[in-house]
């Protein structure tokens, strides 16, 4: 990241890449808690197994999201400097996965004053594509 946010930014400048070394199952189920989400895949092991899921808790797919979001918020110094983001889940993540979140600029405008940044935005796991999306921060 740089001293100023969105000096140096192109089109086609990479994000840096955040990785998350291990999905904790215990905060799977605290999220699971939290939102008072009652689906089972996400805290019961027989119901993942029955699912045909195999033998680990399911993240949750917001909280997946949510470390794109970090990385988008790092980036851009800022939480209020994300300004949208729209995002595809494609595949699950489990308890002991490894996630790599990462982006790259897709496009430059100048709205209202401000510097927006539109980034393609992804989160792997497993050598997989679990998201893909667009996000859209605003740099000074």
């Amino acid at each position: 990241m740089t001293s100023t946010p969105g000096a140096g930014v192109t089109v086609g400048t990479q994000l840096p890449t955040r990785r998350i070394n291990e999905v904790s199952a215990e905060h799977i189920r605290q999220i699971a808690l939290v939102l008072r989400d009652p689906n089972p895949i996400h805290f019961d092991l027989d119901a993942v197994h029955t699912a045909g899921l195999g033998d680990r808790e399911v993240n949750q797919g917001g909280a997946t999201m949510a470390y794109v979001m970090d990385l988008l918020t790092e980036w851009a110094g800022s939480r209020a400097a994300l300004k949208r983001i729209s995002c595809s889940f494609r595949a699950n993540v489990f308890a002991g996965d490894e996630v790599l979140v990462g982006g790259a600029v897709s496009a430059i405008a100048e709205e209202d004053g401000a510097r927006l940044v539109e980034c393609e935005v992804w989160a792997e796991s497993g050598g997989r594509r679990v998201i893909t999306g667009t996000a859209t921060v605003a740099l000074g």
